[in-house]
């Protein structure tokens, strides 16, 4: 089985994980600890068999390939990594803005947008572009069966 395209949100999310160093890489497997640091997620990755799993709500409910799987890809160099882009979403509280948006990630974005210039939401969503269709060159498979995502805020 193949992930689903992720919503753009996750990438961004991503990338402020990465740039909060909310990620450990342990060889093929990483945590990555949610905005709020309450939790972690787990991720599994298996080169050979192009194949990916995390247990984040969106891969686990939803199918497709959550921003946990995503910051391990941009980590590993799977996917290019700019730090200064990165750390633009540095130290945004993604799970309490999504809840403030009743998950309407839309809404989310178009208020994180707010934040930046002109100038930095086109850089913004023209490298987030790129890398939606890198994840989708990527052709990722899920990695043996999905597990619970971890409870908790």
């Amino acid at each position: 089985m193949k992930w689903k395209k992720p919503p753009r949100i996750k990438i961004y999310e991503a990338l402020g994980s990465v740039a909060d160093k909310r990620i450990e890489i342990l060889g093929n497997t990483a945590k990555v600890y949610s905005s709020s640091g309450n939790k972690f997620y787990e991720v599994s990755f298996d080169g050979e068999r192009n194949a990916i799993m995390a247990n984040d709500n969106g891969s686990y409910w939803h199918g497709y390939l959550g921003y946990p799987a995503i910051a391990f890809l941009f980590k590993v160099g799977l996917l290019e990594l700019k730090p200064d882009i990165a750390n633009l979403l540095a130290g945004i509280k993604w799970k309490d803005l999504n809840q403030k948006f009743k998950n309407d990630f839309d809404k989310t974005l178009e208020y994180i947008g707010e934040s930046f210039d002109a100038a930095e939401k086109n850089i913004i969503l023209s490298y987030v572009e790129e890398i939606e269709q890198k994840i989708v060159e990527l052709d990722l498979n899920l990695l043996g069966d999905k597990t619970m995502p971890p409870r908790g805020y």
